[in-house]
Order: C-alpha cells, then structure tokens, then sequence
C-alpha cells in the first residue's frame, strides 16, 4: 500500500516538475536571471525524466495504474475527473517526451543566449512539456482535451514567439486557426462518446464498446451512419489538425518561424505526435470500423508521398526537415491505418529522436552560419563542423531507413505491415509508402550534401568585406550546450531500433494498452512470423526494393547537386508546370487564403456594412434618434407660451377624462 501511494505521488510528479519550472522561469524570471531560468527548467525535465525512468522500470515489473487524482466536475452519474493512466505505452511515450525536452532544454541555453526574451521561452517550451505529459498520461477523454488545447496553445505562443516579425505572427495564427478545425471535429467525437457511452473515462468506453460496434445514427433525416465509423472519423480529424495531415497539414512548415529547439520538440516528440498517440490510444474504437481505419490510411498515404515531394524543392533548411516531419507522419498514420498501432508508435519513438537531431543539427549549422538559413549558400562546411556533421549524417541516415540504423526497422515495418493489409486502401497506401523512400532518401541527401560538402559558397562579397575590416566570419564548431544534445541523440538514433524491434513489433510488448482484432486485421500476425531477429531482418533488407530505393535517392543526390551541380537549374527551367505545383505548395495556401481567409473578410465587410452600419447604426441607433427628434419637434408646436392655450388644453383634457369615466 505504501509502495503504491509512493509511485502515486510519482505519477503526479512527472507532470509537475516541469510546471513548477515553466511558473518559476515565467513570473520569476526577472528575479531569479537568465541562470535561474534556464537551471529551474531543465532541472525540472530531469526530474520528470528520472521519474519516467522508476516508472517504467515498476510498469516492467507488472504494475499498472489507472485512477483518478481529482474529481472536477460530477453532474448525475457523469463524472469529469483528472487522473491517470500509467501503462506501457504511456510510459514508453514519457519517455520519449521528457527526453527530447530535456535535450532540447539543454541546446536552448546555448542557441537562446543572446535572445532578450531567454527566461520566457525557458517557461514556454517547460509549460509545453507539462501539457504532452498530462496528455499522453490521461486516462480520460477530458485531460486528453485539455492536454491537447494546452500543447495548441503553447505552440501558439512558441511560433510567434519573435512577435516583432509580421511572418511569425502570421504563422502561429495560422497554425492556431487550422488546428480550431480540427479541434472542432475532435471535440464533436468526445461529445458522440459522451452522449452514447454515459462517461469519459477510457476504460469505462472501451468495455462497453463492443456492445455499440453495430449501433447507427441518422445525422441528415433518410441517412444512418455507423456510430462507431463516425466517432472515429471525428477522433481523428483532430489527429488530423495536431498530427498536420492532409489537407490540414499547411500549418506545419509555417510554423518553422519559431525558434530552432521549439521546431524540434514540436516536430519530433510531442505536439505532431500527439494525433498518432491518440489513435493508438483509440484503438479499441477504431478496430470496430474499417471504414474508419482505411480512411486514416488513406489519407496517411497521400501526406507520406505528397509532402515529401514539396521537400524537394525546399531552400530553406528548416523546412526541408519540417516537409520531412509531414511525410513521416503521414507513414505513421499509415500504420494506424494498416491496424499496426504498435508499429506506429515504434516509429514514433525512433523518429522522435533522428528527427530531434536533424532540427537541432539545422540549428548548429544556423548559428555556425550567422542565422543564415538558405543551404544554397552554404556547402563545405563538413571540415568547420564536424560533431553537427557526423551526428547529421547519423540523422540522415536513420531517415531515409538505412539497414542497421533506427529508422531501418519501424520504416521497413510499417511498409511490410501495409503489403500485408486487406482494407480498401491498402493498395495505394503500399505504393505511397514505397515510393516515398526514394523521395525522402533524395530530399535528405540534398540537404546532406549541399550543406555539408562540394564547393563552400558563403564567402561572398560581404563576408570579404568583413574579412578586411578584420571580423571572422569563418563557420566554426558551436558550444558545447549545442553539440552535447547531437551526440546524445545520435545515440538512440543508431541503436535503438536494433534493441527494440523485438519486443515492441514482432512481440507483444504493450499487452493490453494496444488492442488488435487479429482475425480481421492480421497484418501484425505476420510481421511476427516473419521476424527472425533484428541482424537477419537488416541484412535480409539489403536485398528488398525499399533499401534499392534509398540508394537510388542518395545516388541521384549525389549526382545532381555533387557531380552535376548545373543540371538541377536545367532541371528546373524544363520541367515547367510541375515546379510551380510544387512550388505553390499544391495551391492549398492560395486556396485557403482565398476561400477561407477571403470569404470570413467578405462575410465580414458585409455583416459589418448590412448588419453593423446599416442595421445597428442606422435603424436601430440613428433611426430611434430621427424618430425621437421627428417627436419632438411635433411636440414642441403645442408649446406655444400662450396661458389660454394651456388653460383650453387642460379643459378638453377634463372633458375627454369625464367622458371616459362616465363610458366606461
């Protein structure tokens, strides 16, 4: 009993620490410095991390939770509760949360050094952290909102955090506004489950689920849907706007005009993978609609291959690895889709730390660069960065599913967990998946190589000016507090694929978090049948079309921007219509600018020219205004000065009195 009351209070303080950092850095910033900031914080993130560590160490030993901390609201036999639910794949997601937050901590005390809002990003991304731990710990449909509005809502402040630049506000409303719709669908799925399940906790509507799989509701008089089928599909149009799926992905790539470490920890460990979290989470849902889990296939097809093509054409070095997040995000859901929950999250945790190091790598070489993010001009610089080098190329490596490395085993798994699915869908979903290894090997390796070696094309004019007046403008390897957060991450993104592959795919390591109908969806059953350990499984992918197609990526890279640096312009000239789709970004943000943005302008010129100046102003306040003047000056013509006027006013006044009195 004691031992369970201690991994209580354990429980409450990995969510806690983390909040106790981000109050202390946000109203006591000034008071306690930028040390005190920055100590107060990370320290915070360890201690979350620490305790994830105990955590998951008493879950390895059989001990689970599921319990309520504190009642909120209880309206009949509807209780709303905070509490927590602590299994494997909760603690496997802490993990990975507090991990990458605290690497992302540590590099943000030396790319934030001369920022003079230090202290209130230090309280933002600790705020953030505490808001993916209430979510991924939740074991309720409310604190899953919560947590998920929390991490929206941070983002929110973290994107715009350089408000002085029109582009950063721009992109934080962007993402806030597109995140709203898929919010919208998301919280009309809780109410559904609400209404017809009678509670919110999880484990309360997943027993009763099957009891409601053939249920049906008419929405539009003639029409039934399948309950199930709908709860799901709004469920994950949530996922869709947190996990930036097609078509709300646009928000992403904007949103990399935050700074560096907040576009790491949003795209690697917590706000984007908070979709894919949630749909495993679900999965005792979604397993009763097939509807529902070729629709989330779909869609994870055409995020996985059409975003990877927009990162080729990409400049920028952020948005190159943020056009890669979309695509990888897009295989995740492609396993939710396949029914492969475990093999989702598998990829989740090996990509939440290659994907860490490639932003906090395009961070060095930004600083190293002085904030100059164009990769066009850059190159050569392997020889003035070799840690950011090596620990890219790691990175890189891990991405494009490189046999050995942590990319290779949930990538390859997802695209066999496909083959092996029967749902509508599945079919496209495998082309998708396949092709987009050759689009994601070409895009990284671009940006490998342009950035990293051939001609070095920063020393321009300026830089030679510069020279002159004596100022170095030589790139150089950055601080310690910098490369530290690279090696540290390189690590998980070489081994840990090799070492967890086993249990977490081919075995049945989540147990009861995850739930598979394996009679229907047996795509699982054979991944395990045709596992043979982690060293057979690398080399045996030597010989498969997805290894091929990685190294076809990385040779056409090597050729056009290494061997042929003059072709990719020629490339470009010719191929005409194609580079301007892709350079239009598919047309979805002329699109929505226009339709969306300009249709709520037009919507509002009108309520405001036919609601607010023609009816509020002009009948309602100016007309009530005529009308009391017309009034008045009617009035005022029976106010002559005159005694006998009065005196006869008085008299016909009596006499229509007494006459009323008599006649009535």
């Amino acid at each position: 009993m004691d031992l369970l009351m201690d991994m209580q209070s354990l429980y409450l303080l990995v969510p806690m620490a983390p909040l106790v950092g981000a109050i202390l850095a946000g109203f006591f910033g000034k008071a306690i410095g930028r040390r005190g900031a920055h100590t107060v914080t990370i320290l915070g993130v360890l201690v979350a991390f620490l305790a994830s560590v105990v955590i998951f160490q008493d879950v390895l030993a059989g001990n689970t939770y599921n319990g309520s901390v504190y009642t909120w609201l209880a309206a009949g036999d509807v209780r709303l509760e905070i509490g927590f639910l602590i299994d494997r794949l909760t603690v496997l997601m802490m993990l990975v949360v507090t991990f990458v937050s605290l690497m992302v901590h540590i590099y943000t005390v030396g790319y934030m050094a001369e920022d003079p809002g230090y202290q209130r990003f230090f309280s933002y991304i600790s705020l953030f952290t505490f808001s993916m731990l209430m979510l991924v710990m939740s074991n309720n449909f409310l604190q899953l909102f919560f947590g998920w509005e929390a991490v929206g809502l941070v983002s929110y402040l973290l994107i715009g955090f350089w408000f002085t630049r029109e582009t950063a506000i721009y992109a934080n409303l962007k993402a806030f506004l597109v995140n709203r719709v898929g919010d919208f669908g998301f919280l009309l799925g809780i109410g559904l489950v609400l209404a017809h399940f009678g509670s919110l906790d999880y484990a309360t509507v997943f027993d009763r689920a099957p009891d409601l799989a053939n249920n049906t509701i008419s929405i539009i008089d003639g029409q039934t849907w399948s309950l199930m089928t709908l709860i799901c599909i709004l469920l994950f149009i949530g996922a869709m706007g947190k996990s930036a799926q097609f078509p709300l992905h646009v928000w992403l790539p904007d949103s990399m005009e935050g700074p560096t470490p907040i576009s790491a920890l949003i795209h690697a460990a917590t706000m984007v993978t908070a979709g894919i979290f949630m749909v495993a989470r679900m999965s005792p849902l979604f397993e009763l609609s097939d509807t529902a889990l070729s629709f989330v296939m779909v869609i994870g097809a055409i995020t996985a291959l059409f975003m990877g093509f927009l990162g080729i054409i990409q400049n920028d070095i952020k948005r190159v690895v943020a056009y890669s997040t979309l695509s990888q995000l897009g295989y995740m859901t492609v396993a939710l889709g396949a029914s492969a929950y475990s093999v989702a999250i598998f990829h989740l945790m090996t990509h939440a730390f290659f994907k860490a190091l490639l932003f906090l790598a395009a961070g060095s070489v930004i600083i190293a660069m002085h904030h100059n993010q164009d990769i066009r001009k850059m190159g050569g610089l392997r020889k003035y960065l070799p840690i950011t080098w090596i620990t890219s190329l790691i990175g890189s490596l891990a991405l494009i599913g490189t046999p050995f490395f942590s990319g290779f085993y949930s990538k390859d798994s997802i695209i066999e967990a496909v083959h092996a699915s029967h749902l509508a869908g599945s079919g496209f979903a495998y082309f998708a998946v396949t092709a987009g290894v050759f689009v994601t090997a070409f895009y990284s390796f671009r940006m490998y190589f342009l950035v990293f070696h051939g001609k070095e094309r920063f020393h321009n004019a300026h830089h030679d000016h510069d020279h002159a007046q004596g100022q170095d403008h030589t790139p150089h390897e950055t601080p310690w507090v910098v490369t530290l957060p690279l090696v540290l991450l390189a690590i998980p993104s070489l081994l840990i694929g090799y070492f967890t592959m086993g249990p977490l795919v081919a075995g049945d390591w989540f147990g009861h978090a995850i739930y598979v109908n394996l009679t229907a969806h047996p795509a699982m059953v054979e991944l395990a049948q045709g596992f043979h350990g982690a060293t057979a499984m690398a080399l045996h992918g030597l010989t498969l079309l997805p290894f091929w197609l990685a190294v076809g990526g990385v040779a056409t890279a090597y050729y056009l921007y290494l061997v042929r640096p003059d072709l990719p312009q020629v490339i470009r000239q010719r191929s005409g219509l194609i580079y301007t789709i892709l350079d239009e970004k598919y047309g979805f943000d002329r699109f929505n600018d226009w339709f969306f943005a300009g249709g709520s302008r037009l919507i509002g010129s009108r309520l405001w020219r036919w609601g607010d100046a023609a009816l509020i102003d002009g009948l309602v306040v100016n007309g009530s205004a005529r009308v009391v003047g017309w009034v008045a000056a009617q009035v005022r013509q029976l106010q002559s000065g005159y005694l006998y006027h009065y005196a006869f006013a008085m008299i016909v006044g009596v006499a229509l009195l007494a006459t009323a009195f008599v006649h009535f």
